[in-house]
């Protein structure tokens, strides 16, 4: 779980600067269930992800606090989704971390960690 948090969040990342940078582009999806059977995936320590996620988190925070009211509006075009502005995809993006810690916290508790 944590490494997909990490490869979603590098995703969103990217996708927010090209749509500050870019006219509507076009974004690609990714393989979810693909991606999380490559070798780094399953046998990196969560530790590495989580190291990441700080690091990532940091930019993304520094770029999202730099948005001007206007800079909100801007979107990407979603190939299932359609155009999804900036100000949708922070929400969808602060539901989704929040939706992992949640999963992660369960585990733990049913795991006794």
């Amino acid at each position: 779980m944590v490494h997909h948090l990490a490869d979603s969040h590098l995703n969103a990342y990217t996708r927010f600067r090209l749509a500050l940078t870019e006219d509507e582009p076009s974004i690609k999806t990714y393989n979810e269930k693909n991606w999380a059977e490559l070798s780094d995936a399953r046998t990196a320590p969560a530790k590495l992800s989580l190291s990441l996620l700080e690091t990532l988190h940091a930019r993304f925070v520094l770029l999202l606090r730099s948005l001007k009211p206007a800079d909100f509006a801007r979107a990407i075009k979603h190939p299932e989704m359609g155009r999804v502005t900036i100000e949708r995809y922070l929400g969808l993006y602060a539901w989704h971390g929040r939706h992992y810690v949640a999963h992660v916290g369960s585990l733990r508790a049913r795991k006794g960690w």
